[in-house]
C-alpha cells in the first residue's frame, strides 16, 4: 500500500528476462525494486503503538524539511514452527499478521501524512534486521524507532539499541 502512486508511461516497455539456472542469484526471493522517488528517504519504523507515533511524528518532520520519502516499515510475527508442529529443526513460518493492512487504512486516512511522500513495507523476521534491511535498499539517510519501555525489552534488549549496535546509518531514538 502507497500513500502515492507513480504511474509508467504507457509506451515505455519492460524488458522480460527469464532467470538463468546457473544464476545463484536466481534462487532466492525476489524484492520489488525500489522506487527511486524514495531513495536516501527517512526510514521510521512503525506497529501502532504510543512510541511508534512519537517516532512517526519525528520522521514527519525530519522528511519534510529534508524534503525527502518517508518509508514506513511493518515488521509481521514470525514464529518457530516448532511452537506448532514439534518438528526439527525449527524452521520459521510468516504468521498471518492484518494489522499492517489496518496500519495502512489508518495510514491513508491521517491527515499529517499529506504533506510528505510515503510507503508502506511489509517485512516479516527480526525488527533489527529487517529495518537495516529497508535502510540498505533504499538507502536511506536515517532510521528513526521509538524506544521500548517493557520488560521485554530489558531482558532481550530494546530493539533501538540492537539496531544502534548494528546499523550502517545514523539511527534515532525517540523516546
Amino acid at each position: 500500500m502507497a500513500g502515492h502512486e507513480f504511474f509508467e508511461p504507457a509506451d515505455r516497455k519492460r524488458p522480460v528476462a527469464e532467470p538463468s539456472a546457473t544464476d545463484p542469484l536466481a534462487a532466492e526471493e525476489p524484492r520489488h525494486a525500489c522506487d527511486p522517488a524514495f531513495k536516501h528517504g527517512v526510514v521510521v519504523g512503525f506497529d501502532g503503538s504510543t512510541s511508534s507515533e512519537r517516532a512517526l511524528a519525528y520522521a514527519i518532520g525530519m522528511a519534510q524539511r529534508s524534503r525527502a520519502g518517508l518509508i514506513i516499515v511493518h515488521v509481521a510475527n514470525r514464529l518457530p514452527t516448532t511452537v506448532w508442529a514439534g518438528c526439527e529443526p525449527p524452521v520459521f513460518v510468516d504468521v498471518p499478521d492484518h494489522r499492517t493492512e489496518v496500519l495502512g487504512l489508518e495510514l491513508a486516512c491521517a491527515d499529517y501524512l499529506a504533506e510528505v511522500p510515503w510507503i508502506l513495507v511489509e517485512r516479516g523476521g527480526d525488527i533489527c534486521h529487517e529495518l537495516e534491511e529497508v535502510g540498505q535498499e533504499y538507502e536511506a539517510d536515517a532510521i528513526v524507532v521509538g524506544s521500548t519501555h517493557g520488560i521485554v525489552g530489558r531482558i532481550f534488549g530494546s530493539v533501538a539499541g540492537r539496531l544502534a549496535k548494528r546499523a550502517k546509518r545514523p539511527v534515532i531514538v525517540i523516546p
